[in-house]
């Protein structure tokens, strides 16, 4: 067998969720790191799918770890671990969140972060504080707590070595608007999250740059009949990306199907928000600089007793997705792989099943939509081993 043998690779039998629709029984065929083609016959030696859905890998806006590491601590190591847990469970392209912390420690963990940017193992980095609102916190130190002044945000920026994706702050506190403007003359996504915006600052803010409701709902205020607050205006303006949490913890099931009528899935982007326990067991776990205990797999903070990030892997976002809100599949692909996918400026390579776009690809079963395998550029990750081959006629 060549070189070139190994490296192609063939689908066939498998159901695939396609950008114009769902295929049934289709043919995929890849070529090194990329998809060579769809459709087609089968030929020996491709691999039987048949029973199976093939969908584009998960693409992640929002996550601080898994595995019980995190990438708030710094080391590569366990940064590594953490993009790790996330890809077995189908996660192919991770935006690395940090948490609020002192500025020259969060400085130092882009630092790290953004050599794995450069290595291919991370999409980026997005800070998530420490420019963020004392009364809408959630699991963020409030000592440590800053607000948006656009040297110390371009500090972090800097730091991040021109691997920065995205930076949530609250657009109400001092420099809110200042630091939106530049970050969108940089180049990096302005996320709105963590605020006790009104309205109307928030429509500011995104006639400002802003393009990003960092998970809309939580850690900010509820709609009120005659303060409609920051949730109506990201709703329900076309240039804003809202991320959702579908863990059955953040959102009751309605209020995910609310965002979807509202804003439709090519505005959705679905996100874990993941901390290090994510893949694991209960237990205690460390967010940055504070303590989180998970029990029923919900984490909280040991002091106070918020919600603290998720224990979520986007197949089971996926399939809650699917199986409990009723999505179709090409809305949970749109939402979990394609706009994020195009948020980043990578649409042109992931996000979708196409010719030529890269091969990351996960597999699940076709009756639960279980995942049951994962590619990326072409090469298993998990479960590629359980396919055996067409048997030639």
């Amino acid at each position: 067998m060549t070189t070139a043998d190994r490296d192609r690779t063939a689908l066939a039998g498998a159901r695939l969720v396609l950008p114009g629709g769902v295929v049934e029984g289709d043919r995929l065929a890849v070529e090194g790191e990329r998809i060579a083609g769809l459709g087609g016959d089968t030929e020996p030696g491709d691999l039987d799918l048949t029973g199976y859905t093939v969908v584009p890998g998960f693409v992640d806006l929002h996550v601080h770890g898994g595995g019980g590491a995190s990438y708030a601590s710094g080391i590569a190591e366990e940064a590594l671990l953490a993009a790790r847990t996330h890809l077995e469970h189908g996660t192919t392209t991770t935006v690395a969140s940090t948490v609020t912390g002192e500025i020259d420690e969060v400085a130092r963990q882009a630092h790290v972060l953004s050599e794995l940017v450069e290595d291919g193992v991370l999409a980026g980095i997005h800070f998530e504080g420490p420019f963020i609102s004392h009364n809408r916190c959630g699991a963020h130190r409030p000592d440590l707590l800053r607000d948006p002044d656009p040297a110390l945000v371009r500090k972090l920026v800097d730091a991040a070595r021109g691997h920065a994706r995205m930076v949530t702050l609250a657009p109400e506190l001092p420099g809110g608007l200042d630091s939106v403007r530049m970050l969108a003359d940089l180049g990096v996504i302005a996320a709105v999250g963590h605020t006790d915006s009104d309205y109307a600052t928030t429509l500011e803010a995104i006639e400002a740059g802003a393009t990003v409701a960092t998970h809309l709902f939580n850690a900010m205020p509820g709609i009120a009949h005659r303060a409609p607050g920051p949730i109506v205006a990201l709703l329900e303006d076309e240039r804003v990306t809202v991320e959702l949490i579908n863990d059955g913890v953040h959102l009751h099931p309605s209020v995910l199907d609310l965002a979807y009528g509202t804003a439709g899935a090519n505005r959705v982007a679905l996100i874990t928000d993941a901390m290090g326990a994510a893949g694991m067991g209960d237990g205690l776990y460390p967010l940055g600089p504070l303590q989180v205990e998970v029990k029923d797999g919900v984490a909280r903070l040991v002091e106070g007793g918020a919600i603290a990030g998720s224990t979520l892997t986007l197949d089971v976002a996926f399939k809650r997705s699917v199986t409990v809100n009723g999505l179709s599949l090409n809305q949970a692909v749109e939402s979990l792989s394609a706009t994020p996918a195009r948020l980043l400026g990578l649409g042109d390579s992931i996000g979708s099943l196409e010719t030529g776009k890269l091969a990351d690809l996960v597999v699940v079963d076709s009756d639960g939509y279980d995942l049951v395998a994962v590619m990326r550029r072409g090469r298993w990750i998990v479960g590629g081993e359980r396919f055996s081959t067409v048997k030639p006629a």
